[in-house]
């Protein structure tokens, strides 16, 4: 990852690469920054029959092939425009790679493309607005979560009686029977009371059913060690919450809208998904609250910067402390996403594994620093 450039707020630089003719950049705010250049007529020529092989290899015309109908014929099908278009999109691909290397801007996101000027014999005109990563000061990381470490102590992994207890109840309670209750009618008070009545006995025979136990103390014991895991798992991300929390607050940064706006499609898709996992559509989800997706957006937005801030940070930790993960570890990784998701595409699964792997190396080493 490079660094941000410092770009003048209307600096100029005209370039003799084949793939643009010129790229004027500009600063516009929250860390973006504004390209408006130019292709030359005879680069967008070049396209034209990459551009007719891409058309005509996704349109079909009865009485042809697949990728095999005749120039005139593809025309007098899609338009004149249509090809244009396609050319245009592919000269601007390699023209905005070729720009944000020559002018070393650090991109980050999807830009925002806009065409100002298409016509057949002419040059190609546009205006790419992209998010840059942010300038960022980190403060003294390696301090603060060793400040936090010492906040931990080996009490909270500890596993009392009173906790294997409520544990044991909630587990007779999953089990009480229900027969005679109407749910519906009844109070949460009432259903509760109703509970208690009846619930099993802790006998032997009640641990053989619910899991392979021999016997009361066997599943005493195993259930202690599995709390234990668990409070161990939870202490934990407590603890990584206070050390994130703590750096995030003494980090200063310019977010970029497209960063905040990624992590809140993310959590719309989530969120869709786990509404979808019980069954409910989610028009009808936000028929029933009484919201729309906006407003719904509005309420996650302060969780979508503070998550956004929080990967800017860990990966510019990353970076200067060179935290990453063994490319095999990542090969692994995104097998066992393809295995469990089937429909996963392996390039998106890959940039996954390798962030979640980072992040997990970068908290392992800020809880070992001193």
């Amino acid at each position: 990852m490079t660094n941000t450039p410092n770009i003048d707020n209307k600096s100029s630089n005209t370039v003799t690469e084949k793939s643009y003719a010129s790229a004027a950049i500009s600063k516009t705010g929250k860390s973006q920054v504004e390209i408006i250049g130019s292709v030359s007529a005879e680069i967008l020529q070049s396209y034209r029959a990459k551009a007719l092989k891409e058309i005509n290899n996704s349109v079909t015309i009865d009485g042809f092939r697949k990728g095999m109908v005749p120039e005139n014929i593809l025309i007098g099908k899609v338009g004149a425009m249509a090809v244009l278009e396609e050319m245009a999109e592919m000269a601007l691909s390699k023209a905005y790679f070729d720009i944000i290397v020559d002018n070393k801007i650090d991109a980050i996101g999807k830009p925002a493309t806009q065409i100002t000027k298409l016509a057949e014999k002419n040059p190609l005109e546009f205006k790419i607005t992209t998010a840059v990563m942010p300038e960022m000061k980190l403060p003294d990381y390696k301090k603060i979560a060793a400040k936090e470490m010492k906040k931990s102590t080996a009490d909270e992994e500890k596993v009392t009686d009173k906790d294997i207890e409520e544990t044991i109840l909630r587990v007779r309670k999953s089990h009480a029977s229900h027969e005679g209750h109407d749910h519906e009618k009844m109070t949460p008070e009432e259903h509760e009371k109703a509970l208690m009545a009846n619930l099993p006995e802790l006998t032997d025979d009640f641990v053989k059913k619910v899991g392979d136990f021999k016997d009361v103390p066997d599943f005493k014991v195993k259930l202690s060690a599995m709390l234990a895991e668990q409070k161990k798992s939870e202490v934990k991300d407590k603890r990584r919450l206070r050390i994130a929390d703590a750096i995030a607050e003494a980090t200063k940064v310019e977010l970029p809208d497209i960063m905040v706006e990624s992590e809140l499609h993310r959590t719309e898709a989530q969120f869709a998904a786990d509404i979808e996992r019980m069954g409910v559509k989610m028009d009808d989800y936000l028929k029933h609250a009484k919201k729309t997706i906006e407003d719904l957006k509005k309420e996650w937005r302060p969780y979508a910067e503070k998550k956004a801030k929080l990967q800017l940070i860990l990966n510019s930790i990353s970076e200067s402390e060179k935290i990453k993960p063994e490319p095999q570890e990542i090969e692994e990784e995104v097998d066992h996403i393809i295995e469990h998701y089937k429909d996963a595409d392996r390039e998106s699964a890959h940039t996954y594994a390798e962030t979640v792997l980072t992040n997990e190396k970068v908290f392992q080493w800020l809880e070992k620093a001193e």
